[in-house]
């Protein structure tokens, strides 16, 4: 009686990944990984609109970020799209580690506007997505410096 049970339940969720993949996805989570490596969760609002969360390490400190991002597929390419987007993100860093800071050491706040561009690919296999992104951003509080080493690869397992 197991056996037919544990059967049915596969394939239900083979077929629910398969739904959810040709669809994109509604919500991914998963890791980030570049000068700030750390955990990100992104949630489609609309059909090519997304909000993107990053808790990130770096620099002997912490950032959390928000963006909102436009995704939209490019043309001729399957499950390959591209995204652009604004936020922000507060957190806290040591200046001594930061290669950005100057002569600035000490832990400091960082307060800042973030942008991103880059491209996600997302698998009809299985439900996972893969994106390779830049995200530079201001820091207004401090100093106004700019941050541009903000290349990352993102991996997600989609819902």
């Amino acid at each position: 009686m197991k056996k037919p049970l544990i059967i049915c339940l596969m394939l239900f969720l083979m077929n629910y990944s398969s739904t959810v993949n040709a669809q994109h996805y509604n919500t991914g989570i998963g890791g980030r990984f570049g000068d700030f490596s750390g955990f990100t969760i992104k949630h489609f609002i609309s059909n090519t609109t997304a909000i993107d969360g990053l808790i990130s390490f770096g620099y002997g400190g912490f950032l959390l970020t928000g963006l909102y991002e436009i995704q939209k597929p490019i043309v001729g390419v399957t499950n390959l799209d591209w995204y652009i987007g604004i936020g922000g993100h507060i957190g806290s860093i040591n200046g001594s580690k930061d290669p950005w800071a100057g002569n600035t050491y000490g832990t400091y706040t960082a307060i800042g506007i973030d942008f991103v561009g880059g491209l996600e690919y997302s698998f009809s296999e299985a439900p996972f997505s893969i994106g390779l992104d830049w995200k530079p951003a201001i820091n207004i509080i401090e100093d106004g410096r700019f941050w541009p080493n903000g290349f990352g690869l993102s991996i997600r397992y989609n819902f």
